[in-house]
């Protein structure tokens, strides 16, 4: 059994991405695709394969969000349009009647009311079918469901996709200690991809000096000891019939087995820290589980420390940083929960106010913007500064100015990742 489109060639693929990261992940398949052509798109690359391909690029993408297959494409005007295309769908190529399925539905400028009702036409043609071959039809299962679907509604055209992916791929396997809203893993590691930063000795050292929970920290250690960003975790595909044959299965074997042997020691150091114990804490242990502070390596050395006051730990390097920002950031020993937040806190959510200490002498976020520019020329002369915020006046608040502008998408929140290369006592 194989993977394969209407004309019985290999299926298309699409991978979906934060928006601004399409062209590193098409870069990224390439990578793990030899001789593919992936192709961007809006949101995301698409790239033909059949079951292998899929289960690579699940095990292996760190940008994309998930692996999407394309069963079904065409027009449409009505829901029952939708069922129709639906039913041209050999659905028993993917699942049986004592299985599950889940539909999801996305839309651009779609004329349907109910994007509910449109799931709904999918989810009938799918268990009607079944149901008139097998006597009896699979069951809806909304969190782990054996074949989760997406429904993707344009103007005038609808495609059906099956996602191999399950849960997210920024799902890692790794994260239980949180913080105050964390970076998702597949921007972290847009971010960078981006910079060019891969892990290599010659990339030179990083540092994250504001790292909350550690997910710019620990992407980048995983890079740089070659652990594959899906090897602690589970896949939808692993339930859905295509990829239960035995070469199939022989397949994922052999390709975990090549993940797990192509694990090494870190070949360039990584620094992180944040000024609260706390989150060093779940930085810590987030490490820990994601396997890059073991017995045999330690990739990261955390330390608890101000922003504002860290000197540099080499003569050269990158600093990647998601920065806090907000109304005001209070002084440490204040008293009181200081008013820091991240990148997808509403300017007033109860996570946005709680549990970060301040920064030593820093009273609001252009104040700290300013200072930490300033430390940084006083003692990161050398080094390149990676910083994503949604300010686009940030440079200005810095009084730097940037090398490059990347506007990349943190969910709904348009981001910029500003470029910005320290030279001692000087903005130039």
């Amino acid at each position: 059994m194989n993977i394969e489109s209407e004309d019985h060639g290999p299926a298309q693929l699409f991978l979906p991405c934060a928006a601004g990261a399409e062209a590193w992940l098409a870069e990224e398949v390439g990578r793990l695709l030899p001789g593919s052509e992936p192709q961007t798109r809006r949101g995301g690359v698409s790239v033909n394969g059949g079951p292998r391909e899929a289960m690579a690029l699940n095990l292996g993408s760190r940008i994309a969000q998930r692996v999407l297959v394309e069963v079904m494409h065409g027009p449409y005007g009505h829901e029952d349009h939708l069922y129709a295309l639906a039913r041209e769908v050999d659905w028993g190529h993917w699942i049986g009647p004592r299985e599950t399925l889940r539909v999801d539905v996305t839309a651009t400028r779609s004329p349907l009311k109910s994007l509910n009702f449109a799931a709904l036409r999918i989810k009938d043609a799918v268990c009607d079918q079944i149901r008139e071959r097998e006597g009896t039809r699979p069951s809806v299962e909304l969190r782990h469901p054996d074949l989760p679907l997406v429904l993707h509604l344009g103007e005038f055209e609808a495609t059906i996709y099956v996602d191999t992916s399950g849960e997210a791929l920024f799902k890692r396997g790794w994260r239980e200690d949180k913080g105050e809203a964390p970076l998702k893993e597949t921007l972290a590691a847009a971010m960078l991809a981006a910079a060019g930063w891969q892990g290599r000795e010659e990339d030179g050292p990083l540092l994250d000096p504001v790292c909350g929970s550690g997910t710019i920290a620990i992407e980048a250690a995983q890079m740089a000891c070659g652990i594959a960003p899906g090897i602690g975790r589970r896949f939808a595909f692993e339930r859905q019939r295509p990829f239960r044959e035995a070469a199939e299965q022989a397949a994922w074997r052999e390709l975990r087995e090549q993940a797990r042997a192509a694990v090494h020691a870190p070949r360039v150091a990584i620094h992180a820290g944040d000024v609260s114990f706390r989150m060093t804490d779940f930085a810590t242990r987030n490490a820990e589980r994601a396997g890059v502070l073991t017995a045999t390596f330690k990739a990261i050395e955390f330390k608890t420390a101000d922003a504002l006051q860290r000197v540099a730990p080499a003569d050269h390097g990158t600093l990647m940083l998601n920065p806090p920002y907000g109304e005001r950031i209070e002084p440490k020993g204040a008293g009181r929960s200081p008013r820091v937040h991240r990148v997808g806190d509403p300017p007033h959510s109860a996570a946005a106010h709680a549990a970060r200490e301040g920064f030593e002498g820093a009273t609001d976020a252009a104040d700290f913007a300013s200072r930490l520019a300033a430390h940084w020329k006083r003692h990161y002369a050398g080094w390149t500064a990676w910083v994503l915020s949604p300010d686009a006046k940030l440079p200005q608040a810095m009084r730097l100015k940037e090398s490059r502008r990347i506007p990349m998408w943190n969910g709904p929140i348009e981001c910029r990742l500003f470029r910005f290369d320290m030279v001692a006592g000087s903005a130039r």
